[in-house]
């Protein structure tokens, strides 16, 4: 296949973009088997006369990547969903997806009698014939009952699924409540797609990153002066003032906005019963949050990790600005826990928001008018980082 994976993996190296790694070129290579059969594969084909006789052999077998952070999942994703010829494609990061499959399921069930999943898995699959899943965890009850089903309903369908993961299949909804319900669900997807695991020899995102003083630390007196100094910047004479943003007819409150920036205590980000749904409108609203507080999390804080989680998730992928103070550096914000395994994506992506490569993402998604920001906005941001 020309201009494959593989091809442009191996052109992004002799550029001097990045390192060679042999983990990533042997996942750019199997990335490049599956494109090649997509390219000959017939969708609409194999769900006709075809799909009576031998729907298994018609379609491609999906493929889940795994590995620690920072090894070039997202980066091969990129490779590989470009060099896909057909236009029934979808990409999605996982929180939105199902986020948006919640809603989905409950629009069913107003014109459906029993189980609406299956009428879900057949809207989803009329739209595309190849889903690709950035970053799939399980750590929502919700999700995780519904999970089985929906990937039956599609794998039925012959949509053809992709997956990044920072765990492989038996980690999935580790330790979540009635995991044993899951179960099922963790045997489909290592029938259905093959388990590819990513030994990448190191974190890549770490070594291009530069300091800037966007994270500050303790949070004490200082930190908050240099917050306090951080939002005037942004938000220039603009005088910051409380505002609500409804979220399916219910208010989101925002203690202090302005210019497209919003400022939060962590107590009042993480501490109230707000989910996805929630971080999602402010990412969309404004292109930098600004965060006090963010204290050491422990066990008994689980329900708050599990939203700072969640909330550091969708910022990153809005490519949404972040400015916060913290009792200490990311990697030690939570040591242990039921989510540490998790956090360990969080705090690469905390380091990582201090980038000048994710400002420049960020800002080259502001010009494309993807959320908030003003053309001067992102400029501030990049000129005081």
């Amino acid at each position: 296949m020309r201009n494959g994976p593989l091809d442009r993996y191996n052109a992004r190296v002799s550029a001097g973009e990045m390192d060679a790694d042999p983990a990533q070129a042997a996942a750019a290579a199997r990335l490049e088997e599956l494109a090649r059969a997509l390219s000959n594969w017939r969708p609409d084909r194999a769900r006709g006369i075809a799909a009576l006789f031998s729907r298994k052999s018609a379609t491609p077998r999906g493929l889940y990547i795994h590995g620690k952070v920072g090894r070039g999942k997202t980066m091969l994703m990129d490779l590989f969903f470009d060099a896909v010829p057909f236009k029934r494609k979808r990409r999605a990061h996982f929180h939105e997806f199902m986020s948006e499959t919640h809603d989905r399921i409950a629009v069913a069930r107003k014109s459906v009698e029993g189980d609406p999943i299956p009428r879900v898995a057949s809207d989803i699959a009329d739209g595309c014939s190849l889903l690709c899943f950035d970053e799939l965890h399980v750590t929502d009850i919700a999700d995780a009952m519904i999970l089985g089903r929906l990937f039956k309903g599609l794998f039925e369908r012959d949509v053809v699924m992709v997956a990044t993961s920072n765990v492989p299949p038996a980690g999935l909804y580790r330790d979540g409540l009635n995991r044993q319900l899951f179960l099922p669900t963790i045997d489909l997807i290592e029938q259905r797609l093959e388990v590819l695991e990513l030994v990448a020899a190191k974190d890549f995102r770490l070594e291009k990153l530069e300091g800037h003083p966007l994270y500050f630390t303790p949070n004490d007196a200082a930190a908050r002066k240099a917050l306090n100094a951080a939002f005037t910047r942004l938000t220039g004479l603009w005088e910051g003032k409380p505002e609500d943003i409804d979220v399916k007819g219910r208010p989101l409150h925002v203690p202090n906005a302005a210019r497209g920036v919003a400022r939060f205590t962590f107590e009042q980000l993480c501490d109230r019963p707000l989910g996805t749904e929630d971080y999602l409108h402010l990412a969309r609203r404004y292109h930098t949050l600004i965060i006090d507080d963010i204290p050491q999390l422990s066990r008994e804080r689980r329900a708050a990790a599990r939203r700072f989680i969640n909330l550091i998730d969708t910022l990153y992928d809005s490519r949404v600005g972040l400015i916060a103070s913290a009792a200490v550096e990311p990697d030690e914000l939570y040591p242990e826990g039921d989510e540490a395994f998790l956090f360990e994506r969080t705090a690469s992506r905390l380091i990582e928001m201090r980038s000048a490569e994710y400002l420049a993402s960020r800002m080259a998604r502001l010009e494309h008018g993807t959320n908030a920001a003003t053309p001067a906005e992102p400029a501030a941001v990049a000129k005081h980082r």
